[in-house]
Order: C-alpha cells, then sequence, then structure tokens
C-alpha cells in the first residue's frame, strides 16, 4: 500500500513538474489521425502540444520549406512527416537534432485504387505502364506530382525505370487527360463518384474511402508500389528539447503506430512488413536529383 501511495506521489509530481512545458510540433500526417494522439500525450506528460498541420493539396511539402525557412531561428520542436523523401531531404540539409536523428515507424503503400461499379478487378490496369492505354483517357485521377506521396513515388519511379522511360511515361499520361488533383483524399472521392475509374493514392486515403461507403477498392502491391513510412525527428535548435524528446519517445511507442495501424492510417506498424514487391529506393541518388525531378514535373503536368 505504502508502495503504490509512493509511486502515485512520484507520478503526480512529474506531472506537476511538466505543467506549463508545451512542444511545438510540424505535423504532415492527418489531423484526424495525429490529433488523439497528442491529446493522451498532453493528458499522460502535462507537456501541451501546440501543432501546426499540412493542407491536404500540399502535404508535408509546405511543412519542409517552413522548417527550411526557420533554419537559422527554429520555432519548431518535432517534425512529425507522413513520408520519407522530404524527411530525408531535410536530414541532408542539417534539419534534425544530431543526438537524436530522425527514426521511421510504421507504413502504409501508394497503390491503384479502382471504383468496382465501373471496372472489376480483372479489367482493372495492374502496372502504372497501362494508364497510359487510350482505353484509360479522362478516366485516371492523381494528385499533382510535384507534392507529398505522389510526388515520392514518381521519383522514385525515375530512378527505377531510367530517364528515358520515366518522362516517355509521364508525357504519355498527361495527355491521356488525367484528373490533376488537390490530395489523396480527392483522388479517392473522385474515382468513388465514377468520375474517374482509377486513382492513384495512398492507402490510408482508400481505406477512409471505403469505411464512407464509396465503391473503391485498393489493387494488390506489385513492383510499382511505393512504401509509405511516417518520420518524427527533433529539430536542431528546438526551442524546448526536453519536452522535444519526451514526445519523440511517445511517437515511436509500438502502441502509437498499433493505434495508426487499428485507425488503417497505416497498413502495418513496421515498413518492412510490407517490403515484399515494391519499389527499392537509392535515396541519395534521389536527393540528388530532387529539383530536376520536381522541375520536369512541373513541366509536364
Amino acid at each position: 500500500m505504502c508502495i503504490l501511495i509512493l509511486l502515485s506521489a512520484v507520478i503526480w509530481m512529474l506531472r506537476a513538474g511538466s505543467r506549463g512545458q508545451k512542444v511545438v510540433a510540424y505535423c504532415a500526417q492527418d489531423q484526424v489521425y495525429a490529433e488523439p494522439i497528442f491529446q493522451d500525450f498532453e493528458k499522460e506528460t502535462g507537456v501541451k502540444v501546440l501543432a501546426v498541420y499540412d493542407s491536404e493539396a500540399v502535404k508535408t511539402v509546405g511543412l519542409a520549406n517552413r522548417l527550411l525557412a526557420e533554419q537559422s531561428h527554429p520555432q519548431c520542436d518535432v517534425f512529425w512527416g507522413n513520408e520519407e523523401m522530404r524527411t530525408r531531404q531535410l536530414a541532408s540539409k542539417g534539419l534534425f537534432d544530431p543526438t537524436n536523428g530522425w527514426g521511421a515507424f510504421g507504413s502504409r503503400s501508394r497503390r491503384l485504387v479502382i471504383n468496382t461499379n465501373k471496372v472489376s478487378p480483372a479489367a482493372a490496369p495492374h502496372r502504372l505502364f497501362d494508364l497510359t492505354n487510350e482505353i484509360w483517357r479522362g478516366k485516371v485521377a492523381l494528385a499533382y506530382p510535384q507534392f507529398g506521396t505522389t510526388a515520392a513515388q514518381f521519383h522514385a519511379l525515375r530512378q527505377v525505370w531510367g530517364d528515358e522511360a520515366w518522362k516517355t511515361w509521364c508525357r504519355a499520361l498527361a495527355a491521356n487527360k488525367p484528373f490533376l488533383l488537390d490530395g489523396n483524399s480527392v483522388v479517392v472521392s473522385t474515382t468513388g463518384r465514377g468520375d474517374a475509374w482509377v486513382g492513384l493514392t495512398d492507402s490510408d486515403d482508400a481505406a477512409a474511402g471505403e469505411r464512407e461507403g464509396l465503391p473503391v477498392s485498393l489493387l494488390p502491391v506489385n513492383e510499382d508500389t511505393l512504401l509509405i513510412p511516417n518520420t518524427v525527428a527533433i529539430i536542431r535548435g528546438a526551442p524546448h528539447l526536453a519536452a522535444a524528446r519526451r514526445l519523440l519517445q511517445y511517437l515511436q511507442r509500438p502502441e502509437i503506430a498499433g493505434r495508426l495501424v487499428a485507425a488503417k492510417a497505416l497498413e502495418g506498424s513496421s515498413p518492412s512488413l510490407l517490403a515484399g514487391q515494391s519499389l527499392k529506393v537509392n535515396w541519395d541518388a534521389l536527393l540528388r536529383d530532387l529539383e530536376t525531378t520536381t522541375k520536369e514535373l512541373g513541366e509536364i503536368f
């Protein structure tokens, strides 16, 4: 009994000592999934999370650019990314605390989604090369490929396919009159309405569409699939370093990935669980070509 009382007192003192503390988090994970996690962290620690979220249209890119602009005068403590490419870009520019670096947890995937009222799985395009066929003209939806996970996949495809094959495919896809949309959730809703028959999106957005009753279904993982982990890092020069370390440790707990999997924000608790058939990326080479590829995507699309 005395031990329990002592433990309760210690926990109370720790929480009391955290009152008034805060941590600033720039978060590319969808607010609907991240906010309850931040709230539970606040309840457990007494540390207030001041979260800044990105817009659907420019996911991760907007926050990455903001962090770069603030590099000499950091405002953010913790960056919670929803894809790997921009996190690696920030790491290469020295944005993250050298003691903690950055970590990845869980994963989801970039895949094709179909409207099951318009096309059967057997008749659907199974490789991205198929999207340039005449039969899919005006029936494909994707987010602008300069941003977010769509950008990461297009950059990875260039590396795997080679420059000429990639450029030919991009130009043929653009010529096939796809819907270019402001984010992956819009891709799913456009496909679910039947305006498009096929969409290129993230697995969590497709899962959300299914929950809403849309007639959509993901096609299987294949060699065009990009796996997308969540990432977390402390910013170099974080204004609230002690609180930032507490939030970093909290987000890396296995039960946090488990919660995101249960909510279908992630497909697996570890990136390796889905690694079979998927794009294999040389990230150092991809980052060297990042600006060139982004410029070319803007010119083509």
